[in-house]
Parts: C-alpha cells; sequence; structure tokens
C-alpha cells in the first residue's frame, strides 16, 4: 500500500487576514492548538502566504520586535510551497527535507487549499509504517 499525503493531512485549515497584527495570529494558533496559519489572498497579497511558528520565533522573539506592530504580511512566507492530496508521503517527506520547510498547504486539483500536513504528522506515518510491516512508502 502506497500512503499519500490525503492519507495523513488535517483537513482544518485556518485562514488568517494579511493585515492583522501578529499578536490576534498568535492568539488564533493559541486557541486552536496549532503551529501555523494560512494567510489569505489579499488585494496587497495576490498569493496564498503562511506563517508558522518557526517564522514567529525568528523574526519576532529573536529579532524583539513587539508582535502588536507587526502585521502577518510582514513575515509571512509567500508564495507557499504547496503539495497534491494524491502526492505520495515519501515524496511529500523528501520534499519537505529538502526546502527544510516544517509545514505545507495542501492542494486539490483546482489550486485550493483542503488541508495541512506538518512534520510531526510524519510521527504517525511512520508508526503506521511500521505496525503494517511497510519497507518504504513508495
Amino acid at each position: 500500500m502506497q500512503f499519500t499525503v490525503r492519507d495523513w493531512m488535517i483537513d482544518l485549515v485556518v485562514f488568517v487576514d494579511p493585515d492583522i497584527p501578529v499578536t490576534d495570529a498568535l492568539a488564533t494558533m493559541r486557541r486552536r492548538y496549532i503551529n501555523s496559519l494560512i494567510v489569505n489572498k489579499s488585494p496587497n497579497n495576490p498569493e496564498y502566504g503562511i506563517i508558522t511558528s518557526t517564522d514567529v520565533c525568528d523574526k519576532i522573539v529573536a529579532s524583539e520586535r513587539n508582535p502588536a506592530q507587526v502585521k502577518v504580511s510582514e513575515i509571512m512566507t509567500s508564495p507557499v510551497i504547496s503539495v497534491p492530496a494524491d502526492m505520495p508521503v515519501a515524496d511529500c517527506a523528501k520534499l519537505m527535507h529538502e526546502k527544510k520547510i516544517h509545514h505545507l498547504p495542501v492542494v486539490n486539483s483546482a489550486g485550493m487549499v483542503v488541508g495541512m500536513i506538518s512534520a510531526t504528522d510524519f510521527l504517525v506515518v511512520a508508526e503506521a509504517m511500521g505496525r503494517k510491516g511497510e519497507r518504504a512508502l513508495s
């Protein structure tokens, strides 16, 4: 059996506006117990973006910036790298490793964001591989 991203993605995707303060995004992340948010497209932001806990660490805390005075658009990554839902999960893991990223939006055939997969999801993938005796994902 070949696992796909669809098998392991989280289908709860939380979107935020690029013009809100980072403090609002942080509150959403904390309340939802998530480590990333998709940033909506807007007239000033024609592509989806992503803000992650790593962005907050690197671009707010380590830089000693006040998150109440910084907009999400200032620290987000855009455009985002995304993966199709039918991608083999091993290929997804390789892409994340190569690009040194930990969160990927999952898109459908129309390019709409339908889920998220993160590095921590691969803990469960690896456990399932071991329990089913899978030698490889592809």
